[in-house]
């Protein structure tokens, strides 16, 4: 199966200069239209092991919660694509005919089948400089044409036509020769190279993995990182405690900061530290430059004694943290961000507030967050949602009091496994070589739980949409209604996200209205947060979400180089009321220092 993304935006009507960093002369040039492709510089060739940590950014989990998958889907999928070949015979006797041709042509060098030009399991010249190793290629190329058409030619539909896609793509991506080490050049070349140490360390990796990995590849080394050290290590203080939330303030490194503080709320099911990695990626520390006061939740890993946390526990504790940011700060409003999950609790909290009559948002900022939950999508992954999976979800859930990250992970990774199983496999047990030491992917391995309650309650917005349906949530018996949120918005989506789609985020922009300002940055879903400037080949596009529909909106938007983050600050600032001096302590008399940044909910297993 072709892997489907949203691609570049077509080409925009005006071009402007990027917005100026806050440290620099605004940045001023000649920026390619929206959808051209910028030329890449050559690139050196490295070790699969780089290449790999170079690429994780693109292609981490970013769990989804709202997704319930299990492994008898994927088998309901894959009796689905059988009994629609058995059914109709002639299909499969005219592509296995075809087929046969094209075998006939690799065997004597006639054939010109070739790999997809981005298919990078094949990019090395060894495919082609050894007969055999070509022939094998060439007929895989061909085999996995076969069975896609094959399929596709059945004529199945909707949800059906879905699932035949993913489970025939996850079967021909596992047969691929270069997941063999016969079939690989490179893991042969290292194994005659290596005298056959590679097939030794194989071995260790493999079993390593077997027994501390549920036999799936490891995707990082874990023994490079430690939070708090070389991870999570910007200056800060806890100075909010409560059953669920660490709230974390960090040191001001500017003599003077914008009055209003900002508030980070992560996805639960992921740890918060992605917004403060290595220090030239993080996000907290370019906050702090452009004089932001950053204050960030981190959330609390449940056990299955916590069971009953729902989104209504989340969102009073969420409460508690932003009263303690305006208590200290001594303001009355703050700016505040969700993202991913993060944004759902996040819009829940802005609605639940506007339902109380309370105004403590200035503004709402949501990065890659899907609100719509009926929204278009072009990814495969939503044929796996339907009533009966999204009800076992939950009854697994309420079973074992949690859903467990690491577990939803390793179903996550079938759905796009060349990226996340098989070139592990490669690297760890066929080349020999150890799993990248890369901070993102260290991240990434750092899953958490979510409470039973909590999953079943994102499960329910599947089907109750409310964010779209006003009136179908209450909170502590306060109905929700996205229209009755009066603060300004800012909403951030990746042209290759595939997790969240940048067409069902922009309907997110659209559910908070026509003014809301939406960004797309040429990025996937992680990568759009971790979006430092400096990058040469980082554009984004931007404009008001005035549009109906995300292919309109792209005909008025405006086309930026650099990271969204320039434009990010300047609007954040705009909503910030002042400047004022630096404060000199963090925390104030009612709520006291309660220890270093990062606290340590985030060191609970």
């Amino acid at each position: 199966m072709a892997r489907r993304d949203a691609g570049t935006p077509p080409k925009a009507t005006r071009k402007t200069p990027a917005a100026g960093r806050p440290d620099a002369k605004k940045q001023s040039g000649k920026h390619d239209p929206i959808g051209e492709a910028t030329p890449e510089p050559a690139r050196p060739s490295t070790p699969l092991a780089q290449q790999i940590a170079e690429e994780a950014a693109q292609n981490t989990l970013a769990l989804n919660p709202l997704i319930g998958m299990r492994t008898e889907d994927l088998m309901q999928g894959a009796r689905t694509v059988l009994g629609a070949l058995a059914a109709q015979p002639q299909i499969v006797a005219q592509q296995w005919m075809d087929f046969m041709k094209e075998m006939g042509r690799i065997v004597t060098g006639q054939s010109e089948v070739e790999p997809d030009a981005k298919d990078k399991r094949f990019a090395h010249p060894a495919w082609n400089e050894n007969r055999f190793h070509k022939a094998l290629m060439q007929s895989y190329t061909a085999w996995a044409k076969t069975v896609q058409e094959a399929v596709e030619k059945t004529g199945l539909e909707g949800k059906d036509a879905a699932r035949a896609r993913l489970v025939t793509s996850i079967f021909v991506d596992a047969m691929a020769p270069s997941n063999t080490l016969v079939g690989n050049p490179l893991a042969l070349k290292q194994a005659i190279d290596s005298k056959g140490a590679s097939l030794v360390e194989g071995m260790k990796n493999y079993l390593s993995d077997l027994a501390k990995n549920g036999g799936l590849p490891s995707q990082v080394d874990m023994s490079k990182f430690k939070v708090g050290e070389n991870l999570a290590n910007t200056p800060g203080t806890v100075v909010f405690k409560n059953e669920l939330v660490e709230l974390v303030v960090y040191t001001p490194t500017t003599e003077k900061v914008w009055a209003r503080p900002f508030v980070l709320v992560p996805p639960q099911i992921n740890k918060y530290y992605s917004v403060d990695l290595a220090p030239n990626k993080s996000m907290i520390r370019f906050l702090l430059a452009n004089g932001i006061q950053p204050y960030c939740i981190s959330w609390r890993n449940p056990t299955a004694r916590h069971r009953d946390w729902g989104l209504d526990s989340y969102i009073h504790a969420l409460d508690e943290a932003v009263d303690a940011a305006r208590a200290i700060s001594g303001e009355d409003k703050i700016n505040i961000m969700g993202s991913c999950s993060g944004g759902i609790t996040t819009s829940a909290y802005a609605a639940w507030l506007a339902g109380k009559g309370e105004d403590k948002l200035a503004s709402v900022i949501l990065a890659v967050c899907v609100l719509d939950t009926e929204a278009e999508s072009e990814s495969d992954m939503a044929a796996l949602v339907t009533p009966e999976t999204v009800l076992a979800a939950k009854q697994m859930s309420a079973t074992r009091g949690v859903l467990d990250g690491s577990e939803l992970a390793k179903m996550f990774a079938w759905m796009r496994p060349n990226d996340l199983v098989w070139n592990y496999w490669v690297n760890n047990y066929l080349m020999g070589n150890q799993p990248p030491a890369f901070d993102i992917l260290y991240w990434n391995a750092d899953t958490t739980r979510l409470p039973a309650r909590l999953h079943g309650d994102f499960l329910d917005l599947i089907f109750t949409n409310p964010f779209v349906n006003p009136n179908k949530l209450s909170i502590s018996g306060v109905p929700l209604d996205m229209r009755k949120i009066k603060a300004d918005t800012y909403v951030i989506a990746g042209t290759t996200d595939h997790i969240t789609p940048w067409k069902a985020v922009y309907q997110t922009a659209r559910i908070y209205g026509p003014d809301t300002q939406f960004v797309l940055s040429n990025s996937g879903h992680l990568q759009s947060l971790l979006n430092p400037p400096g990058n040469p080949k980082a554009w984004y596009v931007t404009a008001k979400a005035k549009e109906a529909d995300a292919d309109a909106w792209t005909k008025t938007a405006t086309k930026h180089a650099d990271s969204w983050w320039l434009n990010w600050a300047e609007w954040l600032k705009e909503r910030s009321v002042k400047e004022i001096p630096a404060p000199k302590t963090a925390g104030n008399a009612k709520y006291k220092p309660l220890g270093p940044a990062p606290g340590t909910y985030v060191f609970e297993p």
